[in-house]
């Protein structure tokens, strides 16, 4: 075997296989999404750039920039918990996760994931509060929250309604993995 080809077969066999066996069809699904907020984050760059040339080359800023960029960067973040979750790679501390046996790591695997489904239960209930002050009236009439600003678009609604939603779907997808660690599926 040549150096090269062995320095390929050290690779990390984890890199770029996307979403996990124990997420399921969902965690396959959001492996794929991710894509859509991938390409979300260099359309927000070039908004920025055509912004920065239209600001300082042309003198003719527009109104809606920067606005845009921070409902497509904020959407990307809210949904990188969920992407995280779904390939399993989110931050996590393993001092002693690493140095118990498997089947303790499995335990462990289903524990942390109930908690982290009862935490995103939670977090989607209090989003829900701040969906309902976002897009209903005092008289129940819908009406999306806007910015404020010059331009003022319904962003802000739309983000509380962003978060929720991915919530619900972090919650499923941690009761997904509770479920298919408990079976013991790899």
């Amino acid at each position: 075997m040549s150096d090269q080809k062995a320095a390929e077969a050290v690779v990390d066999p984890r890199a770029d296989k996307g979403a996990i066996a124990e997420a399921g069809l969902l965690g396959r699904a959001i492996n794929a999404g991710g894509l859509v907020f991938a390409i979300g984050i260099v359309c927000a760059a070039a908004i920025l750039i055509n912004e920065v040339v239209l600001r300082y080359v042309f003198n003719a800023p527009t109104i809606w920039a920067h606005e845009t960029t921070i409902f497509i960067c904020g959407l990307a973040f809210i949904y990188g918990g969920l992407y995280c979750a779904a390939r399993d790679q989110h931050i996590r501390v393993v001092l002693i996760y690493d140095y118990v046996p498997l089947k303790v790591r499995r335990a462990l695997d289903i524990v942390i994931s109930l908690a982290n489904a009862a935490a995103a239960g939670m977090f989607a209930w209090a989003a829900w509060s701040m969906v309902q002050r976002a897009i209903f009236r005092p008289d129940g009439t819908i009406w999306i929250e806007r910015s404020g600003s010059a331009w003022d678009p319904i962003f802000p609604g739309l983000l509380k309604i962003a978060l929720f939603l991915i919530m619900i779907l972090m919650c499923l997808q941690f009761l997904i993995l509770a479920a298919n660690y408990a079976r013991g599926r790899k």
